[in-house]
């Protein structure tokens, strides 16, 4: 994934350091715009997860921290609610002048109630997806309200929250209470995707049951079970980003995604070194997938490895080459199964007599059929299945072209 570091002007002048990421083709279909929990910034790692994961959908996703937060300008005294709806405004329009209007907003923690207020305000938002967020916007003062009676005597005062100082003034502390966000929610008539932790210690579930109460369809429920309020873990994330990169394709027309260029079928593989280990995005003209190393080896196993897919990529071609076959002869077979195991053995090992012993890579397939077949059928299914394509390719020379782009 391509990450664009952006300097974004809000309506007051301060610069918001943001982040763009792009799918690994460089041309995103939409774009989205992501706003952090109270508190946080634009590279919490749940953060940067699940922007990642929304490109391998298509999306290209900017991450911004709101004023006063991360390394955007301004204090934090002059980030409360209603600005952080005013940044959320002021990073879709310059997303729209610069690049295209974002169709999605996706908001963790009191970002989420942020975005159901932007996406009331903003006609090219199409969708909306929250995570852990509140119910109504005054539910963080607690994370304060041992500095709101020192704040009416003298004006200004410094607290802590999360072992962080703060400083925060009397505006600071009433905004808090001017935005009626559950009738925003009953007003808002566009699809709405709520995620929520069963066991939410920071914000409970109850929060995800009012929000969901309040919103017309189309809306929708996902349970992150078992995660935390932060995301902490690298699983949950990824797994709240493909959820949402999923669930909104029902409301997004679907686009054909113009690769690189290149000769033959078009597929593109994409590794960021910098920012990831061995996670490799893949596309197709019109798929998004994984790619990854098991963690036996140095890797996340966020999807399967390499061989995995050479592996994939055979048993497919068998089961397929199987079908049609069996169509055509108009045989019985319901069901195939193509059991793929890759190892590198030794050629004694595998009774080859060769010249020159050596490890060679080695391919077991195994087959499994289901219907109404005799002995024959079978047999000859056997002898078909080594006649798919890939097969066939795998067990011939291979020329393979490198060149610099």
């Amino acid at each position: 994934m391509k990450s664009t570091k952006l300097n974004i002007q809000n309506n007051k002048g301060h610069k918001l350091q943001a982040y763009l990421e792009l799918p690994a083709n460089q041309k995103p279909n939409y774009y989205a715009v992501f706003a952090h929990c109270f508190t946080c910034s634009s590279t919490l790692s749940a953060v940067k997860n699940i922007s990642r994961a929304l490109t391998n959908h298509g999306f290209g996703v900017v991450r911004f921290d709101f004023t006063g937060l991360g390394r955007s300008e301004g204090e934090f005294a002059e980030s409360y609610f209603s600005a952080n709806v005013a940044d959320l405004i002021a990073v879709s329009n310059y997303l729209e002048n610069n690049y295209q209007a974002p169709s999605l907003l996706i908001g963790h923690s009191l970002g989420g109630a942020a975005v159901i207020v932007a996406a009331s305000k903003l006609d090219n938002i199409k969708a909306i997806a929250t995570i852990g967020a509140p119910a109504t916007v005054d539910h963080v003062t607690h994370l304060f309200s041992h500095g709101i009676d020192e704040v009416k005597e003298k004006g200004e005062v410094e607290i802590n929250i999360g072992g962080r100082p703060f400083k925060i003034n009397q505006e600071f502390v009433e905004d808090f209470g001017k935005t009626n966000l559950p009738e925003i929610t009953k007003n808002l008539r566009k699809p709405l995707l709520i995620m929520h932790a069963p066991f939410d210690t920071v914000v409970g579930i109850e929060n995800a049951h009012k929000l969901y109460h309040n919103a017309h369809h189309p809306k929708s429920f996902v349970s992150l079970d078992q995660a935390d309020h932060l995301l902490s873990k690298g699983r949950d994330s990824k797994y709240a980003g493909n959820m949402i990169g999923a669930w909104v394709q029902r409301y997004f027309e679907p686009k054909d995604n113009d690769m690189l260029s290149t000769e033959g079928e078009q597929l593109v593989g994409h590794l960021n070194l910098l920012e990831d280990n061995f996670t490799t995005s893949i596309q197709t003209k019109k798929h998004n997938f994984i790619a990854d190393e098991p963690e036996s080896v140095g890797g996340d196993d966020f999807g399967p490895s390499p061989y995995d897919y050479l592996s994939a990529g055979l048993a497919a071609c068998t089961v397929m080459t199987l079908k049609l076959y069996a169509e055509r002869k108009k045989w019985d077979l319901q069901e195939v199964y193509a059991y793929i195991t890759y190892s590198k053995k030794h050629s004694d090992d595998l009774m080859l007599d060769i010249e020159k012993p050596t490890r060679m890579d080695h391919l077991q397939k195994r087959l499994k059929f289901v219907g109404n077949l005799d002995d024959s059928q079978k047999q000859r299914l056997k002898e078909i299945a080594s006649k798919c394509p890939v097969h066939k390719t795998l067990q011939k020379e291979v020329i393979i072209d490198t060149e610099l782009v």
